[in-house]
């Protein structure tokens, strides 16, 4: 019933961008929180940003700040993720999360999020 499906990854060169989509269904998106999520070969998952359920706030990693934005279309249910300028350090699946418990101002600690789509694969070339 519940489902998030990720969209939008695929290889693109260094400086290039992508815009990532995750379209929900099964439950009533503007009340749960959005997160995006990354894992790369050899590496941790990170949580990467996040948009909350209550007034739209963002939160952005250190290493995407200034380069990404999230945004969300609750009409539409659908969050995206528009990456700019891109490094192969971007590389790695990216995974969208829903979150009801999340209150306030979103964060990007991957425990507290219900519902996971099975990621989209984000390849930069150098």
């Amino acid at each position: 019933e519940v489902q998030l499906v990720e969209s939008g990854g695929g290889l693109v060169q260094a400086g290039g961008s992508l815009r990532l989509s995750c379209a929900a269904s099964g439950f009533t998106f503007d009340d749960y929180a959005i997160g995006w999520f990354r894992q790369a070969p050899g590496k941790e998952r990170e949580g990467v940003s996040c948009i909350s359920a209550s007034d739209g706030a963002t939160l952005y990693s250190d290493d995407v700040k200034g380069r990404f934005t999230i945004s969300r279309d609750n009409a539409k249910s659908t969050v995206y993720l528009q990456m700019n300028s891109l490094t192969p350090d971007d590389s790695a699946v990216y995974f969208c999360a829903a979150g009801l418990a999340v209150t306030g101002h979103c964060i990007t600690v991957a425990t507290v999020y219900d519902y996971w789509g099975q990621g989209t694969q984000v390849t930069v070339s150098s």
